[in-house]
């Protein structure tokens, strides 16, 4: 797009702090686990992205950015039509930004600079307008807390010590959301008791079971809801009775409601920075 290559593999080794690549994906579109050299923004000013890491889930609608940091493995999933914008940062360039993925919030500013990054020329003119461009991206992904739907995973890395009954649990809740994920029913499933299950559930990923559960389907109605579907059948693809049910659990969770959470409007922007969720540090 834009005279330039698609392959990120060509953004890897330029000598320029900054990279910026645009690629249109389609719904369902997935790019398997991977890692590159630079460190990533990964951006998309349409649908919502799904990112993998040994580390967790996020689910990154158009108004968040995914940061991955350099060398770190990933994955991502689409949800509906992605117009993706992605930033590739050399060391010296990504120093002030976080050493683990996390969530960015992109501001009106910062949107359409990514947005011209993508335009320069991969060897853009450091010395004149461009690289004043690239100088004012870089001090624009400035932090600031932002709320994120994030799902830490019970991994070696996400703080479980590699326990596969809750690796296998935790991928059961994500396969089906909708089911009763009770303390029993759930430590049936592991063979475990209630209590047991509880304590290691709740060490292995920094959440009580109820939570993640809750998270997990906010993730799994965030994909929904940025494919296009309504409120009404996604409340009852997650397991909720009514779709007021639904949306007064989205609201306690982010701040907002799905409409304005995937709008980026004013009620979402000022509700995000006001204070900080329980998933780990977002940024931008």
């Amino acid at each position: 797009m834009y005279g330039k290559s698609e392959d990120r593999d060509d953004y890897q080794a330029v000598p320029r702090p900054v990279a910026a690549m645009a690629r249109d994906l389609a719904d369902g579109h997935h790019i398997p686990p991977h890692s590159h050299r630079r460190a990533q923004l990964i951006y998309g000013t349409t649908g919502a992205i799904t990112v993998t890491t040994d580390h967790g889930a996020w689910v990154v609608p158009a108004t968040r950015g995914a940061w991955i940091p350099a060398g770190l493995t990933h994955a991502m999933t689409c949800a509906g039509a992605v117009a993706m914008r992605t930033l590739y940062l050399a060391p010296e360039a990504a120093v002030r930004l976080p050493a683990r993925p996390t969530v960015v919030s992109v501001s009106p500013l910062l949107r359409e600079l990514i947005d011209e990054a993508t335009r320069l020329p991969v060897e853009y003119d450091a010395e004149g307008r461009d690289g004043t461009v690239m100088e004012l991206l870089l001090l624009s992904l400035t932090p600031h807390p932002v709320r994120a739907l994030h799902l830490p995973s019970p991994g070696p890395d996400g703080g479980g010590g590699g326990d596969e009954r809750l690796a296998a649990l935790c991928a059961e809740i994500r396969r089906d959301p909708a089911a009763p994920w009770t303390a029993a029913y759930a430590a049936a499933r592991t063979h475990l008791s209630a209590r047991t299950l509880q304590r290691r559930f709740t060490a292995a990923t920094g959440m009580p079971l109820a939570r993640w559960v809750q998270q997990a389907r906010l993730l799994h109605a965030a994909a929904l809801l940025a494919r296009g579907e309504p409120v009404t059948s996604v409340a009852a693809r997650v397991g909720y009775a009514t779709p007021s049910a639904f949306t007064a659990m989205f609201h306690r969770a982010l701040g907002t409601t799905p409409t304005a959470y995937f709008a980026g409007g004013e009620q979402s922007e000022q509700s995000a920075q006001g204070e900080q969720s329980q998933a780990p540090t977002s940024t931008s």
